[in-house]
């Protein structure tokens, strides 16, 4: 046998000098024990010729698995030292094949000699072999993003743009914005449950939710996410509603014959996914598009991975945990879907593009910087479109209609310049494909018009309508061949890219199914059905106005069939009750309808449809919706405060004013306004965008009387604040917190509200604005001389924002509350708020709070509070205020009497302070409280201030 050199003894620990033999030999039965696959040690070692063909089937010829590692370490043993150190080298590389022996290995401090690490090791490990696979084919799969022509495929890599995505709470507050998908994957960023498993990212409809687990998949196939991630398993829930109620599967057949089945050993694969879960990530896109009686919390659980269930069941518990947990989960569906709290692990709403966004994805859609100007030029011009492409999938469907436009009129795009409705644009894209498949020539363009295009194709169109109307009906999104075919939608008509193939057979069927390129495609071509159908009566022309009802009508009004119920899942319980929370498929139909029965559509619509047909059908819908937006309106909650009638409208109604507007019927929009019976109109939380501010202004700018409007916590930016223009003449409270207003939409409220000058309230909490927009919002105050409250907190406004607001408060004589929490106008800034509230007649209430104010701004703000006699409440809360300005608000405590509370929480005030506050306190009999929890003080020094009870320390 061959002994190691003295150089190779060096690298062992010193409690190990003896040779790699002799470690194999004193470690035989626990490298017999934990060694299960010996193919890969016969691979390499017969590879490197250390074993000869010959040893390979001694090998094989062992009964037992054991007894084959026992047979590989005797021929390894015999063979001399290099061979032994080579064997522990394949242990060491090949990490996923031997995961038993890594504390081993770690422990012995094993290093190979140079020459032992020249040697190749190959991995057939079937764990690294499938992984392997599953990221090649998961590359092939998401390299390509297939338009809606069916025909025509892009680079993932060249289109895709992120977008907004933003952490939010149980309740949907914000916690934040995420910067990059990989920070989604975050363990320690947003989490709302530890004890949750699936990350549930939802949006509105085309908002990007598929495009974004198309990148993910692309990056982790490209080897780009978390290096410990070594599965990654793609569903699309739509695919579980193929499976019969029947149907039973484990797990493992699960993942590998519906996502991608292992080349070898796929037991032993299994068996390393159960150990290790953690390695595994999950996504399954679009819950909401899941045809069953889907309910989480009453789906039943199965903790066993082997045992055969139904498919929903097995998705329902990798959801939960029950299976495979530890797994990295993310499921999708569109606002309005909820899952069971204990599910959730984070919550991320995606938002769209902002402008920034915008800007980038249309670079990548027009690298020629001409075009890109031009097209810019036509969305500036047509607000309306601006802000559908804050949604990707409209802004895609818009772009390929400015490439279309491009195209054919030498390179003179030229868009309408009347106001574009959504109606509009899926107008624009199925003529756009109809005139596809028309012939051409090389020496004639298309002369034909849109209604000569929509008579030809009439019967293509009607058949794809009748399609998704009997899929709107029972709430289906992709289609068999039966059901294709009873619409008798001809092969032809597949063509034109509407619909597509699904890649998932259904079970037992060898001919794909069909589904709408998107689900608001399918919500257009049903109301095309119903109005261009002659057999369609009232009825069933309003079926799916029935979401418009309050919720204890719902059965009243419903006009749709019970959904079947699943009996692998158990009764639901209520006959009839749709199980989807979310119906903005059923919206987005009702929209559509109006657009198309709208009077701008009668001189295309009166070569499709009968007039008499038409007219009864304008008819039907003009008094639904009059009755319907009156009954809504009348039944809101109302409450009365602070002189107004407020009413809390829910999402409901934003999608009665898009009804309304896709009308553009003046008419219309009177009827609406005259319908709100309050002054206070709340509609907060209601997932606006900026779109829907267009809607609302045809509405109130028919409105006479003054009204407060409260757009809060939506996603509005720039654009929305441009289309509320109209309805500035009546509006004397804007509420437009945090919604992404950049300088630019300040801007515009100056000069909107400047003109009319009866603005008393603007919130703008927690937008993006800078200096810039700071000096714009200094001149509204300095104009509107009624303005009473301003609240601008968490921004980013600096010192010089700061002075110019201050020089505005200080010649105010109407401001009563001023908020500037979050922003950063430090001392300087804190100086210039200090020279306006000296004598100062009215300002009640002044929040600097988390400010970066310190010693010099907290000593000028004191001395200046010893010259007021107006200010009541004063936040200073998360500063860097010292003993010094404890000392100064102690000297101004003497002489002020009128202010009531004073919060220093979270700042450098120690006892000493303190002190000098509590002294003050003897001869102040105005002040109420004074808050000072989390200085620098302990709850032994705390005790000494327990008796006076306006010093609140703890």
């Amino acid at each position: 046998m061959e002994t190691p050199g003295h150089s190779e003894m060096d690298t062992l620990p010193s409690e190990l000098l003896y040779s790699h033999s002799k470690l194999l030999k004193i470690n035989r039965e626990l490298l017999v024990a934990h060694i299960r696959n010996t193919q890969c040690l016969l691979d390499n070692l017969l590879q490197n010729d250390y074993f000869s063909g010959e040893d390979v089937e001694i090998v094989g010829a062992c009964p037992t698995q054991p007894d084959k590692v026992r047979k590989i370490l005797d021929l390894v043993q015999s063979k001399g030292e290099e061979v032994c150190e080579f064997f522990l080298h394949v242990l060491q590389q090949l990490t996923d094949a031997y995961v038993d022996l890594r504390p081993w290995l770690s422990e012995i401090g094993f290093s190979p000699s140079e020459l032992i690490r020249s040697k190749a090791v190959v991995n057939t490990d079937p764990v690294s072999r499938y992984t392997q696979k599953l990221r090649h084919q998961l590359g092939r799969d998401s390299k390509f993003i297939l338009c809606y022509s069916k025909k025509e495929e892009v680079l993932l890599e060249d289109t895709y743009t992120d977008t907004i995505m933003e952490l939010v709470s149980f309740s949907n507050e914000s916690l934040g914005s995420l910067g990059s998908l990989a920070c989604l994957l975050d363990p320690s960023t947003g989490v709302l449950n530890e004890q949750g498993e699936t990350i549930f990212i939802f949006g509105d409809a085309g908002v990007g939710k598929s495009m974004l687990l198309q990148r993910l998949q692309s990056l982790w196939a490209a080897g780009q996410l978390d290096a410990g991630l070594k599965f990654c398993f793609h569903f699309r829930c739509r695919m579980f509603s193929c499976f019969r109620d029947s149907d039973a599967l484990s797990l493992q057949d699960l993942l590998f014959k519906h996502c991608c089945y292992p080349e070898q050993d796929p037991d032993e694969v299994f068996a390393f996914l159960l150990r290790f879960p953690d390695t595994a990530l999950f996504t399954f896109d679009g819950l909401d598009e899941l045809h069953s009686d889907f309910d989480l919390s009453r789906v039943p659980d199965t903790a066993s991975p082997w045992e055969a269930a139904h498919p929903v069941v097995l998705l329902a518990n990798l959801l939960s945990g029950m299976l495979l947990r530890g797994a990295t989960k993310l499921l999708t569906a569109r606002s309005g879907t909820e899952i069971p709290r204990h599910l959730l692990r984070k919550k991320v709403l995606l938002r769209g593009f902002s402008p920034s966004h915008l800007r980038a994805y249309t670079r990548r859609m027009f690298p020629d910087r001409a075009v890109q100007d031009r097209l810019v030029d036509q969305l500036e011009a047509n607000p309306n479109l601006c802000s559908l492409c804050a949604v990707p999938l409209f802004c895609w469907i818009i772009f390929r209609c400015f490439q279309h436009f491009h195209s054919i009129f030498d390179s003179s795009p030229e868009m309408p310049e009347c106001p574009v409705t959504l109606t509009d644009v899926f107008l624009l894209v199925v003529e756009v494909h109809l005139n596809r498949t028309q012939p051409t020539s090389l020496v004639q363009r298309n002369t034909q018009s849109q209604t000569e295009t929509f008579r030809a194709g009439r019967g293509a169109l009607h058949a794809l309508g009748q399609v998704a109307h009997w899929g709107m009906e029972k709430n289906l999104f992709v289609f068999g061949q039966e059901e294709v075919q009873a619409s008798e939608v001809r092969e032809a008509d597949l063509q034109l890219g509407f619909l597509r193939a699904v890649s998932e057979l259904r079970p037992g069927e060898d001919q794909p199914s069909y589904e709408f390129f998107h689900v608001t495609l399918q919500a257009f071509f049903t109301a095309f059905f119903l109005v261009v159908d002659d057999k369609v009566g009232t009825r069933e022309l309003l079926r799916f106005f029935q979401e418009w009802g309050r919720p204890g009508d719902a059965a009243a009004v419903s006009c749709s069939p019970p959904f079947l119920p699943f009996p692998c899942l158990g009764d639901r319980g209520v006959a009839g009750e749709d199980p989807f929370q979310n119906k903005d498929h059923f919206q987005f139909t009702n929209l559509f309808l109006c657009g198309l029965l709208s009077k701008a559509r009668q001189k295309l619509l009166r070569h499709l449809v009968p007039a008499a047909a038409l007219r009864r059908k304008r008819r039907a819908l003009w008094a639904h919706l009059f009755a319907s937006l009156r009954t809504h309106l009348r039944n809101l909650p109302r409450v009365q405060s602070g002189g107004f009638s407020q009413v809390q409208a829910m999402p409901t109604f934003i999608w009665m004013l898009r009804c309304i507007y896709e009308t553009r019927s003046e008419k219309v929009g009177q009827l609406a306004a005259r319908g709100i019976c309050a002054n206070y109109l709340k509609l907060t939380y209601c997932n606006a965008c900026s779109a829907d501010c267009s809607a609302l202004s045809f509405v109130l700018h028919h409105f006479r009387k003054r009204l407060a409007l409260d757009l809060d916590n939506n996603n509005l930016n720039d654009y929305g604040v441009r289309e509320l223009q109209p309805c500035f003449s009546c509006l004397t409270v804007v509420r437009l917190s945090v919604n992404q207003i950049t300088d630019s939409g300040v801007k515009v409220l100056y000069e909107e509200l400047t003109k009319y000058k009866i603005l008393t309230f603007l919130g703008l909490y927690s937008n993006q604005i800078t200096d810039v927009g700071a000096r714009y919002i200094a001149r509204i105050l300095d104009e509107c001389k009624s303005l009473t409250h301003l609240k601008l907190g968490k921004n980013k406004i600096t010192s010089e924002g700061g002075k110019c607001l201050a020089r505005a408060v200080k010649n105010s004589k109407s401001i009563l509350e001023i908020g500037m929490w979050g922003n950063e106008i430090g001392d300087e800034g804190a100086k210039a708020f200090a020279e306006a509230l000296r004598d100062h007649p009215s300002l009640t209430n002044l929040s600097l709070a988390f400010n970066g104010i310190s010693t010099e701004g907290g000593k000028s703000l004191a001395r200046a509070l010893q010259q007021n006699a107006s200010l009541k409440i004063f936040w200073l809360t998360k500063n860097e205020l010292d003993d010094e300005v404890a000392e100064s608000l102690a000297e101004m405590l003497k002489v002020n009497q009128t202010l009531k509370h004073l919060w220093l929480i979270q700042n450098q005030i120690t006892a000493k302070g303190i002190s000098r506050l509590a002294d003050a306190l003897q001869n102040n009999t105005g002040i109420m409280e004074i808050c000072l929890n989390g200085n620098l003080i302990n709850p032994e020094e705390a005790k000494g201030f327990e008796d006076e009870k306006r010093l609140v320390c703890y």
